[in-house]
């Protein structure tokens, strides 16, 4: 007898169904608006993981058509909930999790053939899709907490800011990016690792998915056992410019966190999902930290004293 429930969603616009049949269950990814990326460009991606012996969705049916996907279910344990269970190593857990980004930066192969038969290759993650997601922060968050008279000059000084990090990336845009890669995204399924949500991978920095690991909004971890996580992915690199990658990691974590306070801003406005402001606070706390590690983030650092002082030390 076949029973569908629907299941708590994501941020994002898909809708999420399990469905059981006897002792057997999957998933159906429901996606009117972005079908493209959130039906086609997923099972892609998955298929691109899975070439590559790395845990991700199988799919079982499609119907682009009507809208929707039948995936591989992973059931409800994340490896959010397990660190959340105090008795539980959180070690041995990134130790298995750095080696999974090892084997997901290893992907060579970026050609694969959708469920439409068609070529998808993985795209560039450029300055200019960096700048735009960074500007989320101004797009967003800044509009509803910045007076209209100050706002204008804020965010053309910020965006001139942001265009200056951009540039000052050492590394080349050559790994595999999942791009959201954090512990909410890894399910444990049977032992193994498995990885949802990869629809928005590109080919980009390969700091890119350790800052968002280490520093993950969702997931609050100390100062030390930050660079712990960072000790332990750099000791596993063979040839790895530390003053390089160290450089672009910090970049890299700021721009992404500024982007995601511009996300959960509109996720609250916009979607009217008003949980996601409660995360803002500890965004800030993981920018402040890191623009105070460095000179380069000096202008940022003054901008953001001088617009939201408040915000950044409420901590």
């Amino acid at each position: 007898m076949k029973k569908i429930v629907k299941i708590k969603g994501d941020a994002s616009i898909r809708k999420f169904y399990r469905k059981r049949n006897n002792h057997n269950s999957s998933i159906i990814v429901f996606a009117k608006k972005e079908k493209f990326k959130n039906l086609l460009v997923y099972d892609a991606i998955n298929k691109v993981l899975n070439k590559n012996k790395i845990l991700a969705p199988k799919l079982y049916e499609e119907n682009y058509r009507k809208n929707y996907i039948e995936i591989q279910d992973f059931g409800n344990e994340s490896i959010l909930n397990k660190l959340n269970k105090k008795k539980n190593s959180k070690i041995s857990y990134f130790k298995d999790i750095i080696n999974l980004l090892n084997k997901i930066q290893s992907i060579k192969n970026r050609k694969i053939k959708n469920f439409k038969n068609k070529n998808y290759i993985i795209p560039r993650y450029d300055k200019k899709i960096l700048m735009n997601e960074a500007n989320l922060f101004c797009d967003w968050y800044v509009k509803k907490n910045l007076p209209k008279s100050i706002k204008d000059k804020f965010t053309k000084e910020f965006k001139e800011i942001i265009r200056n990090l951009a540039n000052n990336l050492k590394l080349k845009n050559n790994f595999f990016v999942h791009r959201d890669f954090h512990v909410s995204n890894l399910m444990l399924v049977n032992n193994q690792i498995g990885l949802i949500d990869s629809q928005d991978a590109l080919i980009g920095n390969r700091a890119y998915d350790l800052a968002s690991l280490i520093d993950d909004t969702r997931f609050k971890t100390s100062k030390s056992f930050k660079k712990k996580i960072f000790k332990l992915y750099v000791k596993k690199q063979k040839k790895l410019d530390l003053k390089k990658f160290k450089n672009d990691f910090e970049i890299l974590s700021i721009l992404r966190n500024l982007k995601i306070i511009g996300i959960f801003t509109r996720l609250a406005f916009r979607d009217r999902k008003k949980k996601y402001l409660k995360m803002i606070p500890y965004t800030w706390k993981l920018i402040k930290m890191r623009i105070n590690e460095n000179k380069e983030f000096e202008d940022l650092k003054k901008l953001l004293n001088q617009n939201f002082e408040k915000k950044l030390n409420e901590n």
